[in-house]
């Protein structure tokens, strides 16, 4: 990295109407925060396997934990975190928690993702 130069203008020349379409259509300072915490879940291969297990089917965690080899310990904590932000939901039936996709959503962000890093 010490051979890349940083690149910069030479010129010190201010845009004035670009930066006021960037002031009109920034969003809020909180809403850029949370949207950069969601990013932070994806974050995780973890939950990103956990994630393309639920794309197939509802599960539960016992059956997360023999899919991806973990203790239903580790998927629990790792469920929180998703659920916590609304990227899976669960259901109870009988002793059983099951666990899928909140939405669509999750499948179109990583999709996405995929998508980027393939190019």
């Amino acid at each position: 990295m010490a051979d890349m130069e940083l690149e910069k203008c030479e010129v010190l020349e201010v845009h004035d109407e670009l930066l006021k379409i960037v002031e009109e259509t920034m969003p809020e300072e909180t809403e850029l925060y949370d949207l950069a915490e969601l990013f932070k879940v994806f974050g995780d291969s973890t939950r990103i396997r956990i994630l393309f297990v639920l794309f197939e089917a509802e599960v539960c965690v016992c059956d997360l934990a023999q899919a991806l080899n973990m203790t239903q310990s580790a998927i629990s904590h790792q469920l929180k975190i998703l659920k916590q932000n609304k990227l899976v939901k669960s259901r109870r039936e009988g002793k059983s928690i099951f666990y899928s996709l909140a939405d669509e959503h999750v499948r179109t962000i990583i999709d996405q993702g995929r998508d980027h890093i393939e190019e």
